[in-house]
């Protein structure tokens, strides 16, 4: 059944469903860099894909599902960033950030960015998106994406090899 009530509008919730699911792990890495937390994360991308599950009959193209639900899953982790900042949280490290424990200085680099530049460098880095997906995910233009990549790599090369 569609949820969008007409014949070949939305996507079907059992498409979302198995699409989601292959999804859930790249999701969850993107989610952990973001926000920091394995709690927060898994949380984040419960949320994701709930909102996505809710609202896939309104998603017109089945070929954007996964940027559409990457996007969700960005502002959710926005919103719990926000959450965060107003309750003063402090940020830690979960116990094991990674299986190898030579990357927790890139782990906390990446965190220790500001959000805008944060968004960028999970999207090119870790999610593998391109330019173009990037600035669409970001809703900016790819001029502005890059600049951020830029700037991004400058800040993470200066904090990293202030670490050594």
């Amino acid at each position: 059944h569609l949820m969008g009530g007409k014949e070949g509008w939305g996507m079907t919730e059992a498409a979302f469903a198995a699409r989601a699911e292959g999804r859930k792990a790249c999701l969850y890495r993107t989610a952990l860099l973001y926000l920091g937390s394995e709690a927060l994360a898994l949380d984040a991308v419960d949320e994701a894909v709930y909102k996505g599950f809710r609202a896939c009959g309104t998603l017109r193209e089945e070929q954007y599902c996964d940027t559409w639900l990457t996007r969700i899953l960005l502002n959710e982790c926005s919103r719990e960033k926000k959450r965060q900042d107003r309750e003063q949280a402090v940020d830690q490290l979960p116990e094991q950030a990674w299986e190898d424990p030579d990357h927790l200085p890139l782990r906390a680099a990446v965190q220790a960015l500001p959000e805008q530049l944060r968004a960028v460098i999970l999207l090119r880095y870790f999610f593998d998106c391109t330019l173009r997906e990037t600035a669409e995910l970001l809703r900016m233009p790819r001029s502005t994406v890059h600049t951020r990549e830029k700037k991004a790599l400058k800040l993470l090369k200066l904090e990293l090899s202030e670490g050594v």
